[in-house]
């Protein structure tokens, strides 16, 4: 298949962030301090602006331990019967970058309720990747490391696959490792979090596949069992772009330089809605993109 960003519509403005989720007609963004700002999707008329927020609240435990949020989805799995919705997913990212364990590689899970336009969430688990110091498989090697090891992931609901992924060099590109997504009630108890730990180890992967190098990961999701990474910032050097990854096929299917549509802003969120596509860079300039598809017979 072959796709193309054909177009790319301003419709408004919402707060700043990092990534952020849609689920139903709710989208959720949230800021490297663990801030999430709700929208109701309904509401946009293509004037869209911050202060249309039904509601902005701090994610749970944010004082114990709070995500970056740099890769932010919803899950195929309801905390209970009955629930709204699904789990949701924030990775920790580089906000320990300086402390003395970084937390690379970790995710943490919310149970988010509603009580009319008010929302809650609780952390109730914590995913890690437990090879992050491994030079054969994610780390650069044991003397280096790359710019940024923190990792990024992403899950394709339909399939139950928690993607993880990670800058390692130039020449060697991003890896790409597919796991069984884990269910809220696997794991260990973490003491110091009070919830369950769930830690994924070289013999939990399923697939992994090296792509081409993503300059400095931002926001991400999976639609149709693909894979929408956003990278890089707002110079020559480290433009703002989107890639599409096939994990299927085990390689990257289109990328584009996002200046071709937008001013030079780092690229946040990016998510569905259905069908239709959400873009966001750092100031909160809301976009829907617009793409081509084809089959390519080649």
């Amino acid at each position: 298949m072959k796709i193309n960003l054909a177009n790319v519509i301003p419709i408004g403005k919402i707060v700043g962030g990092q990534d952020g989720a849609i689920y139903g007609n709710y989208l959720f963004i949230i800021d490297n301090r663990g801030e999430m700002t709700v929208y109701d999707i309904n509401s946009f008329d293509g004037n869209v602006n911050p202060d249309m927020k039904i509601d902005s609240l701090k994610l749970d435990k944010a004082d114990m331990i709070c995500p970056h949020s740099n890769a932010v989805c919803f899950g195929a799995e309801f905390y209970e019967e009955g629930d709204e919705f699904p789990l949701l997913y924030s990775n920790i990212y580089n906000n320990y970058a300086q402390n003395a364990d970084p937390l690379k590689g970790v995710c943490c899970v919310y149970r988010i309720t509603r009580d009319g336009n008010k929302f809650r969430t609780a952390l109730v688990q914590i995913i890690e990747i437990g090879f992050v110091e491994d030079s054969s498989l994610w780390k650069m090697s044991d003397k280096s490391d790359s710019e940024r090891p923190y990792g990024n992931f992403t899950i394709d609901v339909d399939k139950g696959i928690y993607y993880g992924f990670t800058m390692r060099s130039v020449s060697d590109g991003t890896r790409y490792f597919a796991f069984d997504l884990p269910r809220v009630t696997d794991g260990e108890m973490s003491r110091a979090y009070g919830v369950k730990r769930v830690v994924l180890r070289r013999e939990d992967i399923k697939d992994l596949f090296d792509c081409e190098h993503h300059y400095f990961l931002q926001g991400a999701c999976c639609h149709n069992s693909l894979i929408y990474s956003l990278e890089g910032f707002y110079t020559d050097e480290l433009p703002p772009r989107l890639r599409i990854i096939d994990p299927e096929a085990k390689k990257q299917i289109y990328a584009i330089d996002l200046r071709e549509f937008t001013p030079s802003i780092e690229p946040e969120f990016i998510d569905f809605c259905g069908d239709t596509c959400y873009y966001a860079d750092e100031l909160g300039n809301l976009y829907i993109m617009e793409f081509e598809s084809s089959n390519d017979k080649k």
